[in-house]
């Protein structure tokens, strides 16, 4: 049986881009309050690369993680599908996406690949299965 694009396993090479293009897109990050740039990079299932950054709102229940950001600007251009998704955030321990994030990755990747890099070595590689066991998905509403 021919693997999913999602469970294709990524060269040293190209998880070396999306990490370069997560931390470069904490850069743009909009977060006077927190103060924490976070940035995040996707793989779609055609290839493509997407980024994002987390944006903040002084009515804090209006910001938008750097997950979703990269997500939502992948399906607006018309991608349904991702391989992978790397956060980064600058910490000494690598920081997994929050429960609103791992939703929408799964949703949109629900065998995506999970990295999470920072400052230090320290990193989480992982699927997205193991960060949101259970997950309830679009195969639930049928």
């Amino acid at each position: 049986m021919p693997r999913s694009a999602a469970s294709r396993p990524l060269s040293q090479a190209k998880l070396k881009t999306l990490e370069r293009a997560a931390k470069a897109a904490a850069d743009h990050s909009y977060s006077p309050y927190s103060e924490f740039r976070v940035g995040a990079a996707i793989l779609t299932a055609s290839g493509e690369t997407f980024s994002g950054c987390n944006v903040e709102n002084a009515s804090y229940g209006l910001c938008n993680c750097a997950e979703r950001t990269a997500i939502f600007t992948a399906a607006a251009a018309g991608h349904r599908q991702i391989r992978c998704v790397v956060v980064y955030t600058p910490t000494t321990k690598a920081t997994a996406p929050c429960g609103a994030c791992r939703q929408v990755i799964y949703e949109f990747g629900p065998t995506a690949r999970v990295v999470s890099v920072c400052d230090s070595k320290d990193r989480l590689d992982t699927d997205i299965n193991a960060l949101l066991p259970g997950a309830f998905g679009p195969a639930d509403l049928a």
